[in-house]
């Protein structure tokens, strides 16, 4: 794979073909593998290497970026180039700041390991392996059986003319397993950089047993309900919320936090925050222009405290109307590479182990009559500024009666808002690393929820 020496080595090529004022070079080198199953057989086993050389000119307030997955000189002149052409002709952008120092892009290494060798050398007969004891459990359990086994190890880098210089290694790997029977379906899924935390088996023995549980689900009326969400479902509706995190959506007057930055919209029990170097957390220590990233109270006691804010972002709030009114305001590292018209955002979220946290086992047990939900899915936003969101719940939804799970229920459709739900968490669990299907990845905790609002039952 593209190290950083030899990084180092193309960088110098590429400024010596540079006639920009300044210019900056993403370097991306993935290695990514996948292993598909359905109907209890593997039917795809792929595997890609790429290999993204992205180079940013800049005369005056102008800039454009240029990319290819080509190393040899000729290609890399005409990225250049390409790059340089397209500056040239854009609009001045007012906004634009000089490139990244390199003090500002800190010095050595993520406080937690994100590369791993056993993960990095996973190989398709490892995956198969995996896929084989999930299939076992299907086929003992009378059951089908999809899902994929994945795994990738990544290289990425930024390098400009200014001296800045950093680089990031990591792997990742995930299984996702849903099981089907007749009328009912259960899922699990896992994401980790070290493969030896994924456990197939497990993942398949829970799915297994949600189908088995909810086999001939029953249909319960719509309503407001206590729901105890696990953390797939936790992750996948408050995702939605932290692009709004951002100084550029406040700017643009698009985040549901115009004039509620510190104000206090969720419950006292509810503190997250940003953090990169979270031991379970992944990704790069820096951001999209090399500046490193800083661990960012978001929300303490359900007020919310701070945004992240990109270079740039930062100048322009410090110049707006609103900066007497957001607290502390400078980069924070959670910008994207340059250009881009998101400007920032959180994406190593970290909610906070709470003070007395309960099992879903304890959770269930104190409930007299609510809905457990495995997650949620189709997840659309009904209200921005109240951040409504409607979506259906999915493969594993069950009726609590008298602190026990009674039955499989027919599915819902909610329409909830995130500020009246994180009002009303009445217990959370130990925050875990947790996947899901309309998110990133996060550190999030099961949740026990009152009055959710579940606005229709499906016919599934």
């Amino acid at each position: 794979m593209l190290d950083e020496a030899k990084a180092g080595e193309l960088f110098a090529h590429i400024k010596k073909h540079s006639s920009a004022d300044e210019v900056e070079v993403l370097f991306y080198d993935v290695h990514s593998a996948l292993t598909r199953f359905a109907n209890n057989t593997i039917h795809q086993n792929v595997a890609e290497e790429n290999q993204v050389i992205s180079v940013r000119s800049v005369f005056g307030q102008r800039t454009a970026r240029a990319t290819t997955n080509r190393t040899d000189g000729e290609s890399l002149q005409r990225v250049v180039q390409a790059s340089e052409s397209l500056a040239r002709v854009q609009h001045q952008d007012p906004d634009l700041l000089p490139m990244a120092r390199p003090e500002e892009s800190g010095t050595g290494t993520v406080g937690a390991v994100r590369h791993f060798e056993q993960t990095a050398a996973l190989t398709p007969q490892k995956r198969a392996d995996g896929v084989e004891q999930i299939v076992k459990i299907a086929g003992d359990n009378r059951l089908t059986t999809a899902g994929i086994f994945s795994s990738s190890e990544i290289s990425e880098g930024i390098f400009n003319s200014r001296g800045l210089q950093r680089w990031h290694r990591q792997t990742s790997s995930e299984i996702s397993v849903t099981m089907l029977a007749q009328d009912s379906s259960g899922w699990q899924k896992a994401n980790s950089p070290d493969v030896c935390h994924l456990d197939a088996r497990m993942l398949a023995e829970v799915a297994a047993k949600k189908a088995r549980d909810s086999a001939h689900p029953q249909e319960v009326s719509a309503g407001r309900y206590t729901v105890i969400l696990e953390p797939a479902a936790v992750l996948d509706i408050v995702g939605f919320m932290f692009f709004d995190f951002g100084g550029l959506a406040i700017l643009d007057q698009r985040s549901f936090l115009n004039d509620r930055v510190g104000k206090q919209i969720f419950g006292e029990n509810i503190n997250i925050s940003d953090e990169v170097n979270h031991p379970l957390q992944s990704g790069a220590p820096f951001d999209g222009e090399g500046v490193r990233r800083e661990h960012v109270p978001l929300i303490e006691k359900g007020v919310v405290k701070r945004l992240v804010y990109a270079r740039a972002t930062a100048q322009r709030v410090k110049k707006s109307e609103y900066k007497d009114k957001l607290g502390h305001v400078g980069p924070t590292g959670h910008g994207f590479p340059l250009p881009n018209e998101m400007g920032e955002a959180p994406m190593n979220i970290v909610f906070q182990t709470p003070d007395n946290p309960q099992t879903t086992e304890q959770m269930i047990a104190s409930t007299d009559r609510g809905i457990y939900v495995t997650r949620f899915w189709y997840i659309r936003e009904v209200d921005p500024y109240e951040k409504i969101l409607t979506g259906m719940t999915r493969d594993g939804t069950f009726l609590i009666e008298d602190g026990k799970l009674r039955h499989g229920v027919l599915n819902f459709r909610f329409n909830e808002s995130l500020l009246h739900m994180l009002s009303n968490v009445e217990a959370m669990g130990t925050p875990v690393r947790a996947s899901g299907e309309e998110s990133f990845d996060m550190v999030v905790p099961p949740m026990k929820v009152k009055d959710f609002n579940f606005t229709e039952v499906t016919k599934f």
